[in-house]
């Protein structure tokens, strides 16, 4: 069994729960799920990016498109959810991540899978449930009962993908929590939890979101919408907290490219090109580089990035 490369498991994590079992002898499947509705954008791009990673560091890859899941979170008829999968998939595979990918209703009505759903809904309170989904529901205000069966869903998904390892943004921390705590009551070992930190939106507030245009970049966007985006998003002067332009170089840009070339105008300075992000960050928290050359140095970059995406996904 090949030993996995722990330092690439690790990088751009917020954290890892059940750690140690990453040390055991045996092979490592990992998923994530991805509720297809709106675009594909650079947020989903930070859990991409992670996923190869995790290949290159000796895992084996699913990707699951949790159609039932955009269903039950009220993001569209059955219509919108099948021809957006179809999209996806063609966007996914041009990232050139080699998954295995999986349709949720490929199994998710299976006699077995529903009476694991059952079983937990027995254990699992209202609150508890409510509480799983504040940072992926929609409306929970006016929650429906759709919404509790959802967190409940993801937890059985992991046994039905048959995985030892799940990887989600940080909001899927308190679904996670949730099959930390009842995965043993439907029979199946509790999996390895990687979070991965959320790219800031574009507008300053929140995460990036596909509800939002303007707060996020598709990775099919061409170099015209980046460049319009991008001069108009948040990154004020010196300030590396919630910073997306600082968020999609190191979540994206490092770990994909290996370095990051800032240009600027002969008058401002000359062009450096950075091989760590933490020097990167240095640089700009001292202000010795300007938001608006860091901004156009990141649409160049991208645009790069993304041109092959583009041009197999459309």
């Amino acid at each position: 069994m090949t030993k996995l490369n722990l330092n690439l498991v690790k990088r751009n994590t917020v954290e890892i729960i059940n750690e140690e079992k990453l040390n055991e002898d045996k092979e490592f499947v990992v998923y994530c799920g991805y509720e297809p509705s709106g675009d594909v954008h650079l947020g989903h791009f930070v859990t991409i990016t992670k996923l190869i990673d995790l290949q290159k560091a000796g895992m084996k890859v699913k990707v699951l498109f949790a159609d039932w899941h955009a269903w039950l979170n009220r993001k569209g008829n059955w219509d919108f959810i099948n021809e957006t999968m179809k999209k996806w998939e063609k966007v996914f595979k041009a990232t050139g991540l080699k998954a295995e990918f999986v349709v949720g209703s490929s199994f998710q009505m299976q006699k077995d899978y529903f009476e694991d759903v059952l079983k937990l809904s027995r254990e699992i309170t209202v609150k508890r449930g409510l509480r799983s989904m504040q940072q992926i529901g929609r409306d929970l205000e006016n929650a429906r009962i759709s919404q509790l069966v959802y967190p409940i869903m993801q937890v059985v998904d992991m046994k039905y993908l048959n995985v030892n390892v799940a990887l989600g943004g940080i909001e899927q921390r308190k679904v996670h929590m949730l099959a930390q705590e009842y995965m043993k009551k439907i029979d199946y070992e509790v999996p390895v939890f990687i979070h991965t930190p959320l790219i800031a939106s574009l507008i300053g507030s929140g995460k990036m979101s596909s509800s939002e245009k303007q707060s996020m970049i598709s990775l099919t966007d061409d170099y015209n919408a980046i460049v319009k985006k991008l001069k108009k998003s948040y990154c004020p002067e010196g300030i590396t907290e919630n910073n997306p332009i600082l968020d999609i170089i190191k979540l994206i840009i490092f770990p994909l490219k290996g370095k990051f070339l800032l240009e600027r105008k002969p008058e401002y300075g000359r062009n450096e090109e950075y091989t760590n992000y933490s020097s990167l960050e240095k640089d700009f928290a001292e202000k010795k580089i300007h938001p608006l050359d860091l901004k156009v140095s990141l649409a160049k970059e991208l645009d790069e990035l993304l041109k092959e995406i583009r041009e197999n996904a459309i």
